[in-house]
């Protein structure tokens, strides 16, 4: 029967549990969109499920993605990119030329004037067709591209690429036309030789990119973005036909228009009901699961970081769903699987995944593809992930969840076309982004232990390390006690794997929990040396019980000191529960017959454990500290032990706040007799030999 104190620890569990799932609702409510969805739920090449349907209002019918993007295509491909010509660069250095051919040729030569005009008109004809500053090859906007929309002051003029020159072949034609002047006019060749035909190339056609981008958004803009229009009442579409490739277009027209239109003429008032209902049912589910089937709704730590962590997730893909530019799957939703899968379980990571996709997938577009990509993706990440001890791990989860998308949105445009060539590309950047970003899983779990004090398996590997500064600190002061340590660690872990629970977690807390044992080591008889005086024996049996009992105390205070997580300090206060220190209280008894003694001067101040990690180190440290003290450590001895105390564990009520059923206990007694069996060589014992 419970007392007053747990019945008040019970309720205020639930009630605080409550008011976290309350305000996590109300969040919620805010966060997911107050318009209106379109109600009907239709699939390419797939028959109308659902009545006959006629427009309710006039609508345009939009063209397709694909449309648009083939006509842009299309617009691009005879896109002549704009080049403005600078013509003062030419004139400048045609006056340069001319001034120099009239400071060198002399002025009694009767040829002078035809040729500067010759050298003249040679470098006009080239800053006319216009000089780029490279070939039009390395131009990359010029790829590909058959001419150019050469800009003069306010004309226009498109000019084919092949004419125009670089620096280079200008300087080549104007280097050659010279060379041909100076043996024509072989009078003034050695005049003509100073002139360095790099002085005068320079090149006059810039990119003018503002110009570009106006002219190809004006482009853009003028695509028409409708193929014509849907009279209000007229038919759309019968029960039962298919949704071939018009009718879907015309649906998705209707859809597009219906959101945009804001649902007008619908009560708001029902819509945000009918929200506030979604949400309600999605979190109930949620609140009972935790409370029937998992095996942390005694933390309201971990209860308050899932209602939490799905408040965010939920919160950024709206963002990113509302963001002009990103795609909704951006957003790498199987970060929510992998964190939950750290922290919790397989089970609790696929129930929340499934509660957070319904969701947010109520909002997203195209919600079953949205569901269905999502859901798979994520569970793929489980399933790759139950085990995440080491970097690699999560890179492999990151490929596979990556194939999931592309192979899963490939076998979508097969249903809904019967051919990939409507396959959309550029959703596999979307879908390859959102599975980069799960490598950000590493320092978002750091960051999450850190502010709500969870504990996830690479904490729990690192602090198994002993070489970890506590642990070689009850190496060096308390060996008997290490030794005692390791012992149980291995045995519990072994335990746990073959029952279930976190192995990790398990080895972690049994290193721990007697570390309290390093402030005063000569006490506890694992670490007194053969022939040294057990201090014991000159205080009282009350006394040494205290002292005995106060190792729970003392090494609560230091796993704290050295900053240890709550779910290894659980170890050291439980791995006794409230059992009493009986060695003590038996001796007492004996020697004080008379005396009426306070129990409470022999028990442990608990609590008891809640896990079952936590209850198979309490189990497993009295047996395995018993075993070692019996003379005669035979099969059937240590099977009598371990079901002794066992059971005076059960009777004691020791257990009754662990989840381990009666099969798992029946579980525990065998492994514990093979592992103490194995662990002290016992053999059979063979019959003398009868000689003659």
């Amino acid at each position: 029967m419970k007392t007053f104190q747990q019945k008040v620890t019970v309720w205020s569990r639930i009630i605080f549990s409550v008011a976290a799932f309350v305000i996590a609702a109300l969040l919620l409510f805010f966060v997911l969109p107050s318009e209106p969805r379109f109600k009907y739920e239709y699939l390419k090449g797939a028959p109308w499920r659902h009545q006959n349907l006629v427009a309710p209002f006039d609508f345009a019918i939009l063209k397709s993605d694909q449309e648009i993007e083939k006509e842009r295509k299309i617009l691009m491909d005879g896109f002549a990119p704009y080049f403005t010509i600078d013509t003062a660069v030419g004139q400048r250095k045609m006056q340069e030329l001319k001034a120099k051919l009239e400071e060198i040729i002399p002025s009694a030569y009767t040829g002078k004037a035809q040729v500067i005009e010759i050298l003249t008109n040679e470098l006009e004809k080239y800053y006319h067709l216009g000089i780029l500053a490279s070939s039009p090859q390395s131009i990359d906007i010029l790829k590909g591209k058959t001419e150019i929309s050469k800009v003069t002051g306010n004309t226009v003029k498109k000019v084919p690429v092949s004419l125009l020159y670089s620096e280079k072949t200008a300087f080549n034609a104007f280097s050659e036309k010279l060379k041909q002047n100076i043996d024509r006019f072989s009078g003034i060749s050695s005049q003509l030789g100073v002139i360095d035909p790099a002085i005068y190339i320079v090149s006059n056609l810039r990119f003018d990119e503002l110009y570009n981008k106006n002219e190809l958004k004006n482009m853009e803009a003028a695509i028409a973005t409708a193929t014509g229009m849907v009279q209000a009442g007229e038919r759309i579409i019968l029960q039962g036909e298919i949704v071939d490739e018009g009718r879907f277009q015309i649906l998705e027209s209707l859809k597009r228009s219906f959101e945009k239109r804001k649902g007008e003429g619908l009560n708001r008032q029902f819509v945000a009901l009918g929200k506030g209902l979604l949400i309600s049912v999605m979190l109930s589910l949620l609140f009972t699961y935790i409370f029937v089937y998992s095996n942390f709704q005694r933390d309201i730590r971990k209860i308050i970081f899932l209602l939490f962590f799905i408040t965010l997730i939920v919160s950024l893909a709206m963002v990113i769903n509302s963001y002009p530019g990103l795609h909704i799957y951006f957003f790498p939703l199987t970060i929510l699987p992998v964190v939950i899968i750290t922290f919790y379980d397989a089970r609790t990571a696929i129930f929340t995944l499934i509660v957070t996709t319904l969701l947010i997938g109520f909002y997203a577009p195209n919600n079953y593809e949205y569901v269905l990509l999502e859901l798979s993706a994520g569970m793929v990440a489980i399933l790759s992930l139950k085990t995440m001890h080491r970097r690699g791990h999560v890179v492999i989860a990151s490929v596979l969840v990556a194939l999931t998308y592309g192979v899963l949105f490939m076998a979508v445009t097969l249903i809904q076309d019967g051919t990939l060539a409507n396959f959309n590309i550029r959703m596999l950047r979307w879908f390859g982004w959102s599975s980069l970003l799960i490598l950000l899983v590493y320092p978002l779990i750091y960051i999450f232990e850190k502010l709500f004090g969870l504990v996830s398996d690479l904490t729990l590997i690192e602090l198994s390390n002993t070489n970890q500064p506590l642990l070689r600190k009850l190496a060096e002061e308390a060996p008997g006690t290490f030794q005692h340590s390791m012992q149980i660690a291995s045995l519990a872990e072994d335990v746990v794997q073959k029952i279930g629970g976190n192995p990790f977690l398990v080895r972690a807390g049994a290193l721990y929990h007697d570390i309290g044992k390093t402030v005063s080591p000569h006490f506890f008889i694992e670490n007194q040396e053969t022939g040294m005086a057990n201090p014991h024996d000159k205080i009282p049996y009350i006394k040494s019980a205290e002292i005995i009992i106060d190792h729970v105390r003392k090494g609560i205070k230091t796993a704290r000191k050295y900053k240890l997580p709550e779910s290894i300090v659980e170890f050291i206060a439980t791995h006794h529960g409230t059992g009493k220190a009986k060695y003590f209280y038996l001796k007492h008894q004996q020697e004080n017959p008379g005396e009426l003694s306070r129990d409470a001067d022999f028990n442990y101040p608990g609590p008891l454990p809640h896990s079952r990690e936590a209850t198979i180190v309490m189990l497993i440290d009295g047996i395995e500290a018993a075993s070692r003290s019996m003379k005669e450590k035979t099969y059937d001895n240590i099977k009598i032990l371990i079901d002794t105390m066992i059971d005076q564990k059960i009777k004691d009520r020791q257990l009754d706040n662990s989840d381990l059923t009666f099969a798992d206990i029946d579980k525990i007694r065998e492994i514990l007799l093979k592992k103490l069996v194995n662990l002290y060589h016992i053999r059979i014992e063979y019959p003398s030999e009868v000689k003659k």
